[in-house]
């Protein structure tokens, strides 16, 4: 009886490291069925009655699993997503470049003007104090 229990401990190692086949689950199962079970290894009996007893139930919802392609489906619009985002920040963005080149550009425009004209108000400041000389003297 020593080597048998020496040998259901192997047995039940092996069993705990997922190597055992079936007809060694087998003997597994009929040991720790039987009233003969050594008192080192009761808590284990539990065990395999545990799994005796689950064996009969059965799960009767349904599962319900999402596909590759719904998946797929929604990264797809995601990525579109993203990018109908980016391009509009994006025109946004150049939009907001072009009205500030365009106030620059006006700014230029208008200091050019500015310039031109405060030299035209000079000439014609000359022009004032030339046609008063000149009616001062044929007067």
């Amino acid at each position: 009886m020593h080597t048998k229990s020496d040998n259901i401990e192997k047995l039940l190692n092996k069993y705990l490291e997922a190597k055992t086949d079936l007809q060694e689950e087998a003997l597994l199962k009929n040991y720790f069925s039987s009233d003969k079970v050594a008192p080192h290894l009761q808590e284990y009996k539990y065990m395999f009655q545990y799994f005796k007893d689950n064996k009969k139930e059965s799960f009767t919802q349904e599962i319900r699993l999402e596909t590759k392609k719904q998946k797929r489906k929604w990264i797809g619009i995601a990525a579109s997503i993203a990018v109908l985002l980016s391009v509009f920040i994006f025109n946004n963005y150049q939009e907001k470049q072009a009205a500030q080149q365009a106030y620059i550009n006006t700014q230029n425009a208008l200091q050019l003007i500015a310039t031109h004209m405060n030299k035209g108000s000079v000439a014609i400041a000359q022009l004032e104090t030339f046609e008063k000389t000149r009616n001062k003297v044929f007067k």
